[in-house]
């Protein structure tokens, strides 16, 4: 599948900012900003959310996926115990659809399971029907809603 994964680094932050902004924009749409708005907006986000990622999970690894060598999303995962917790998977739109999502689920099950992990657990938004249906199908079940949110789990 041509799938990699290393640990992002400061030169990779301009691309995990874009791959953020194509992770709202359909969200955005419907914002009655100018695009420099909606941009400032997704920036000061981005920078929010990734602030609060390190500081609140210190034991994640914060991954870059490339396929073939070009940058395709990031998988942000955090090992804790006794659940291992996927903090985040983005991939860019056109690498949806191919398997590359239940490729990443997979390693992180098996790298779960390697580290002792009784179950890995991950949150996705009540409407993201597509996301849902993925995890559904690579073995997670819904187990509680909190807000828009689903909490969903595996054993392992």
């Amino acid at each position: 599948m041509g799938v990699a994964l290393r640990p992002a680094g400061e030169a990779d932050l301009g691309f995990l900012r874009a791959l953020y902004g194509e992770l709202r924009a359909a969200e955005m749409a419907f914002a009655p900003w100018t695009p420099i708005a909606k941009t400032a907006f997704l920036n000061s986000q981005f920078a929010l959310q990734h602030q609060h990622f390190t500081a609140i999970y210190p034991r994640a690894d914060f991954l870059v996926v490339e396929r073939h060598g070009a940058l395709i999303g990031r998988l942000y995962v955090d090992w804790g115990e006794p659940d291992v917790l996927i903090v985040e998977i983005g991939l860019l739109t056109r690498h949806r659809g191919l398997g590359v999502g239940s490729a990443l689920l997979d390693w992180a099950a098996d790298e779960a399971r390697r580290r002792g992990a009784a179950r890995i657990t991950l949150h996705v938004v009540e409407h993201n029907t597509a996301a849902r249906r993925l995890y559904e199908r690579r073995g997670y079940r819904a187990e509680s809603i909190d807000g828009a949110h689903i909490l969903m789990t595996q054993a392992l």
